[in-house]
Order: structure tokens, then C-alpha cells, then sequence
């Protein structure tokens, strides 16, 4: 079976080094030194689980590859939409696409069936491009279950987790899912085929919601935040609103709000991705993790007050850390060219 991984990061190389040293044909997409030392050395994991290196094919550019059986899309939501000119010389007909995407993913309500039913949300995917993109019927969710980062350009570190539930929008199990999932139980991951993935979709949201973005308002760790008097409740109040979208969605959640804050108190002093990507002065994805919620409530009528206030003081911190970026960036040029 032949994949690409489209944004081959710490999850994607992770992936696509699983999926090799099982004998699949993988070529990765990335770039910059990452990618340079991909081409050179391979990818080298090290894991609790047990070091591991493969060879696949790494590239920058898509025309490259041709065909797929397999894209995998491993970039961050607000990064898809253009890179989808190039993603289109590696899909044909029979091409399957995995989204391996936090938050709300643009298919969500795709193949849905409720009262929703085709409707695009902006926040993750302006303008519909995406859902214009990609035929539902060959699109797989991927709720990821693992954490990786790059130790250094080509070598991925495994923190924990090995599990990518896998499932079409529309509950169905095709015989290519089954491949797929296949490949990556061969490559020594987990990979649970779900008939209804969007329960995952929200479980994994009842965290992110609100640990993601009060992480990088505040530099605080997972424990910090969970343990925090003051803070704890808030966590608890974004919690019970996503809750209530869920319901009102037809999701049921067997996970209370007393055990997800509790999980977040026993992992530790872990910086959330989106606390990480602030303190490295990236932007963030945190329109398909909040800013999706507070649309989704506005949508069914139901009150979102906490994570809307969040939201816009995140976007804002959002905006003002690109633009000291940029400021910063403007002013090294300066220097150079005098």
C-alpha cells in the first residue's frame, strides 16, 4: 500500500516510520532541516517501547510522488487549506484521505445526518474548501492518541500512546479502511476502527477546549492548571458547555468532568501543543479546537460564555505574538541588509 504524509512533523514522521518498517511504500512531505536530514539519514524514533529507524522516501515537493493509496494529512487545520493544489497530483479516484486533525475536523458534519447535516463551519474550514476538496466517502477521521516531538532534524522522540482510531464520517467500514488499519497494526500502532469517531472528536475536545488555550494565556503546565483554585473552575465550566454541545449533537460522553480533570492533574508538568507552539512564536490552531465550539453553540442556541471569552483572548494573543514575530523578523532583515 502506498501513503504519503502530507506535514511529516513529530506525528507524521512517527507515523510514516511505523508504516515503513512494516514494508509499506511511504514517501513524507516536510521541509527545512527536518526534511534535509529525513533525505539523508532516514528517521530514527526513540521510544520506551523500543528504538526503531526506516528509510522512506522524504520530499518538499508532492509532484514527486504521483498516485496514493493513502494521503495522510498530519498539518496543523489552519495549514490544509493551502497545500491543497499540491495534495491534488498525489489523489485518483480510489484515493483515501485521513485527517489526522485536533479539534473540530472540517468533515464533522459531513455524512452527519442530524439537523446540521453539510454544514461548513468557518472557523476550521473557510470557505468550504475543504469540504469542496475531499469526497466525504473517502475521507477517514483520525482521532490520535499519541505524543511525539522532534528531538533534533530527523530523530522523533515517542512520549506516549501508539493509538489512531480510525473511521469514515458516515459510520461505514470499506474495505480500504480495513487496509489501512491493517498497515498501521503491521507498523506496531493501534488502530481502532470506530463507527462513530465523532465520540472521540469530543472527548479528546473536552481537554483541549479549555486546557489549550488557558495554557498559553498563562505558560502554565497541565498540573498547574487542574490543581489552580482559581483556574480549575473555569476548566470546569468551558467542560460543561462542550458537554452540553455533545448532547445536544446526540454524542454520548461515558467520561465525566471529575475524571478528565483528574487525568490532566496525573499527567504532570506537560506543556500542552498550543502552549508549545507560543513559546517557539508559531501560530496557533485554535480555531478548530475553541473558536469551532463557541460556533457550533452559537448554531444550536446554547451558551458558550466561558469559552468565547477565552477564545477572543486567545486570538488576540494569537495576533499580537505573530506580530512581534514579524516585527522581529523585519528588524534581523534590517541588520543583515545595512
Amino acid at each position: 500500500m502506498r501513503f504519503a504524509i502530507i506535514g511529516a512533523g513529530a506525528i507524521g514522521a512517527y507515523v510514516g516510520a511505523a508504516l515503513a518498517r512494516a514494508g509499506s511504500d511511504v514517501t513524507l512531505v516536510a521541509r527545512g532541516p527536518h526534511l534535509r536530514a529525513m533525505q539523508e539519514r532516514g528517521v530514527s524514533v526513540l521510544s520506551a517501547r523500543g528504538d526503531f529507524h526506516a528509510r522512506p522516501v522524504a520530499t518538499d515537493d508532492c509532484s514527486e510522488i504521483g498516485v496514493v493509496d493513502c494521503l495522510i494529512i498530519a498539518l496543523k487545520a489552519h495549514q490544509i487549506a493551502a497545500m491543497l493544489p499540491a495534495m491534488a497530483s498525489c489523489m485518483g479516484p480510489n484515493t483515501q484521505v485521513i485527517a489526522m486533525q485536533n479539534g473540530v475536523p472540517w468533515w464533522y458534519f459531513q455524512e452527519h445526518g442530524g439537523p446540521l447535516e453539510g454544514t461548513v463551519l468557518q472557523t476550521v474550514d473557510p470557505g468550504g474548501l475543504l469540504a469542496k476538496a475531499f469526497d466525504p466517502k473517502r475521507v477517514i477521521g483520525c482521532a490520535v492518541y499519541c505524543s511525539t516531538e522532534i528531538l533534533e532534524p530527523g530523530v522523533i522522540k515517542h512520549i506516549e500512546g501508539t493509538r489512531f482510531s480510525l473511521g469514515h464520517p458516515s459510520g461505514e467500514v470499506s474495505p480500504e479502511l480495513k487496509a489501512i488499519a491493517a498497515a498501521f497494526v503491521e507498523g506496531g500502532l493501534k488502530a481502532p476502527i470506530e463507527t462513530d469517531l465523532r465520540r472521540d472528536v469530543w472527548i479528546k475536545l473536552l481537554g483541549n477546549v479549555c486546557l489549550n488555550p488557558i495554557s498559553a494565556l498563562t505558560r502554565a503546565t497541565l498540573e498547574d492548571m487542574a490543581t489552580d483554585r482559581l483556574v480549575e473552575p473555569l476548566l470546569r465550566e468551558m467542560m460543561e458547555e462542550s458537554y452540553a454541545i455533545a448532547r445536544r449533537l446526540g454524542v454520548h460522553l461515558d467520561i465525566s468532568i471529575d475524571k478528565r480533570i483528574d487525568g490532566a492533574r496525573r499527567v504532570g508538568a506537560h506543556k500542552t501543543s498550543t502552549l508549545q507552539d507560543i513559546e517557539a512564536g508559531r501560530a496557533l490552531e485554535i480555531d478548530c479546537i475553541v473558536g469551532a465550539v463557541v460556533e457550533i453553540g452559537g448554531l444550536l442556541d446554547l451558551p458558550v460564555s466561558a469559552t468565547r471569552h477565552v477564545y477572543a483572548l486567545t486570538k488576540l494573543l494569537d495576533t499580537t505574538t505573530q506580530r512581534i514575530a514579524n516585527d522581529r523578523l523585519r528588524a534581523r532583515e534590517l541588520v543583515v541588509g545595512a
